[in-house]
């Protein structure tokens, strides 16, 4: 079995000691750890090549390989190579494999490679060309965010069901400190959440976000420009920092959070499988402190905890927290009605007429509603549930419109009793008869405005007959009016029925309808 050359240096090596410091084959072999049999070997080609030391020392090593064993003949090329680059952007369409592209390939060079050698070139070209880039993580510069696949669980206290939950994990860049913390969902409200106690946890705001694309984050997924969820984006610019997607299905872009998922997974979700929680509260009290237990234990590949780094690199970097914290609101588009108002939750809510038809910008959140045309706040109102409802402000509405909304009950009666007495009896009637009182609203009106062409006096004179006949409406007042029927005496309780009769030529009496 022919045994296996040495390497160039090995050679150099050898020759330098036998020709510059006159070693024994034997010392030299022991020295190098090598037979003494290889170092007569490179003696031998060394003499061959009739080379000293002083040409030896200014050889490159391709040029010391040639000398000793000859130029190594290059391949001649007998058969076509196949094009890794055709097959690589060839394999990326449904349905096409290795096998199928050798065929072709064999059709175009019947003396080609047979497949084992085929795939064996693609394998050697992909190789050189799946190169990953070295990451390097300034401080405080990047914060990576991401869910465990492995999820922990509470246990129904009443049913005993378990019940799965999230578990949302987030790590630094430049220090590998993590963040990890039990959520009921991935939705919106506690993706948000989670950031904010993650801030409060380092003390701080990382300069950037790193999110996988999920929903909670990211509307459109796109390796180029990502569409940004605009409550992320919102919450983001309020804390100071931006939100930088990871492209999608490039796990790379984020292997922080991905190893930083496996750790969480080893060091928290492992420890906590024997352990039953009923409450979300209890089982993030557990994660805690198991938290700082992660951060607090030394890394072998860096001589120090996570902490240490933390404390050292990431926190004099973090920007400082935002004043106030982010109140969570959800955006949806809408439409003003014609009745100026837009409907949000189905509940309906006002905005300032002249906007009518147009499509505005809702800002929901637990307390609040905010309308917005172009980014310009035009309406606020306090969030109510009820359902089919209306909040109004008067301002929203048009001037005939807050003019009505003027009119009451108590000042109709009011105006009423400035003309007269009978005449505040006839209006309390009208209201208190109708199922509700703004369908009195007009023919009230209508009663009180004829004081402008007949006067209070003979207004008030009109109401004591419409009173005395039962007659309660705008109609029958102004009929006694026109027909003069107001300078009339006031009719007894025995011509009552005969003076009703002629207080309207269009009364028919009860008879009509039978």
């Amino acid at each position: 079995m022919a045994t296996e050359r040495l390497s160039m240096r090995h050679i150099r090596e050898v020759l330098r000691q036998k020709w510059e410091q006159k070693r024994s084959h034997r010392e030299v072999a022991s020295s190098l750890g090598i037979s003494a049999g290889a170092v007569g070997s490179v003696l031998a080609r060394a003499a061959a090549a009739k080379l000293s030391w002083e040409q030896v020392e200014q050889m490159r090593e391709e040029e010391l390989e040639e000398r000793l064993y000859g130029a190594v003949p290059k391949p001649t090329a007998q058969r076509p190579l196949p094009d890794p680059v055709y097959i690589h952007t060839e394999r990326k369409k449904p349905g096409v494999t290795l096998e199928l592209l050798h065929l072709e390939y064999l059709e175009k060079h019947p003396e080609g490679y047979r497949y084992t050698q085929f795939c064996e070139y693609y394998r050697q070209w992909l190789a050189k060309h799946r190169l990953t880039m070295r990451q390097e993580h300034r401080a405080g510069e990047k914060l990576f965010v991401d869910y465990s696949g492995n999820k922990p669980h509470l246990v129904d206290e009443t049913t005993g069901e378990r019940v799965e939950v999230e578990l949302f994990v987030a790590v630094l860049g430049a220090s590998n400190y993590t963040y990890a913390e039990a959520t009921r969902t991935q939705r919106g409200p506690d993706f948000i959440a989670s950031h904010q106690r993650c801030f409060v946890y380092l003390g701080g705001v990382p300069g950037a976000l790193v999110p996988d694309q999920l929903k909670s984050g990211v509307t459109r997924a796109c390796r180029y420009e990502p569409g940004v969820q605009r409550t992320y984006e919102e919450f983001a610019r309020h804390c100071g920092t931006v939100v930088l997607p990871a492209r999608p299905r490039s796990p790379r872009d984020k292997a922080k959070v991905e190893v930083g998922v496996l750790v969480v997974q080893r060091w928290l979700l492992a420890r906590l499988r024997h352990h039953t929680f009923f409450s979300l509260e209890a089982l993030n009290e557990r994660i805690g402190e198991l938290l700082e237990d992660l951060n607090n234990r030394k890394m072998r590949l860096y001589d120090a905890s996570r902490r240490e780094l933390f404390e050292r690199l990431d926190k004099p970097a973090l920007r400082p927290l935002p004043a106030e914290a982010f109140t969570y609101g959800e955006w949806k588009q809408v439409r003003v009605n014609i009745d100026y108002h837009v409907q949000v939750h189905h509940h309906f809510y006002s905005v300032p007429y002249a906007l009518v038809h147009q499509v505005l910008e809702a800002r929901v959140t637990a307390t609040t509603v905010e309308l917005y045309q172009r980014g310009e706040r035009v309406a606020s109102h306090v969030r109510s549930d009820e359902r089919g409802r209306h909040t109004t402000q008067p301002e929203h509405m048009p001037k005939a419109h807050q003019k009505h909304l003027e009119w009451t009950p108590s000042r109709l009666v009011h105006w009423a009793g400035t003309i007269g007495p009978n005449t505040q009896k006839l209006v309390e009637s009208i209201l208190r008869e109708r199922p509700h009182p703004e369908l009195g609203y007009r023919s009230c009106l209508g009663i009180l405005r004829l004081a402008r062409r007949y006067g209070n006096e003979r207004l008030e004179a009109a109401c004591t007959r419409a009173l005395a006949v039962s007659a309660r409406s705008f109609r029958h007042v102004d009929s006694i009016l026109q027909n003069g029927l107001d300078r009339l005496a006031p009719p007894t309780d025995e011509a009552q029925p005969e003076l009703a009769a002629q207080t309207h030529e269009n009364v028919r009496g009860s008879d009509y309808y039978h």
